[in-house]
């Protein structure tokens, strides 16, 4: 069985990692759907654009199975791709895993841990949404969280840097995610009904170089990813 740390799943994020505050209110759709930037419905058997950085992921009977296979991290499935606002959507399933992550990331900017500037991790009773550039990955955070002493502190920083959806989702049964991002607004629906907001500023990072998944226990299997440019009303 995997050992799954709390502190240690880093790309990966961690629920119990800060504080969980009030969810704030759902509003209605951020964007329409614009250029379609991104898409795969794995129809094959080779991982084509997605890299993996941390075993392991293939593509399996049409579908992009991902596993954690060392034991000290979650592995990582990584699409390169320049973005900014987007909306992406995929479906997923846990079978046998316990926890998600879809990460955005911009490896030029240096004032995170890792360049990771927002996420949303899924869970069996919570979907949080986390603003990693202004929260828990932001580097002085990072550094200040490994500290007992500093803890209380650092907590006092992330307040607002994150929201939290309960939910429930089953092993072994397909979901439809949609999460878009909209300056510093991000909004997430499952299986076409929102379900959790985040506005903080950290969202609005402007070079969203890549996105990837990140996977603890085995397995999750993913399916139909596409992510459009958003257009604003």
């Amino acid at each position: 069985m995997k050992k799954i740390s709390f502190l240690c799943l880093i790309p990966g994020f961690c629920l119990a990692a800060q504080p969980l505050l009030a969810q704030e209110p759902i509003p209605g759709p951020l964007a329409e759907k614009g250029e379609l930037l991104f898409s795969d419905d794995f129809e094959r058997t080779e991982l084509g654009d997605w890299k993996v950085i941390i075993p392991g992921f293939k593509v399996a009977d049409g579908v992009l199975v991902a596993t954690q296979d060392r034991e000290d991290h979650g592995s990582v499935g990584r699409v390169y791709l320049p973005m900014k606002d987007v909306i992406l959507s995929f479906r997923f399933q846990l079978a046998g895993s316990p926890t998600f992550n879809v990460v955005f990331d911009d490896k030029n900017h240096k004032g995170t841990h890792a360049g990771h500037i927002c996420r949303v991790a899924v869970a069996k009773t919570q979907i949080r949404l986390g603003d990693d550039k202004e929260g828990i990955m932001r580097n002085d955070i990072f550094e200040m969280r490994k500290d007992p002493a500093k803890k209380a502190a650092a907590d006092e920083l992330l307040k607002g840097r994150g929201s939290t959806a309960k939910a429930s989702v089953e092993q072994n049964r397909w979901y439809d995610m949609t999460i878009e991002i909209v300056g510093d607004e991000m909004r997430v629906s499952l299986d076409g009904k929102p379900i959790g907001f985040l506005k903080s500023p950290g969202l609005a990072h402007p070079t969203k170089e890549s996105v990837h998944f990140t996977v603890n226990g085995k397995e999750t299997r993913f399916d139909d990813v596409k992510i459009w440019a958003a257009k604003i009303p």
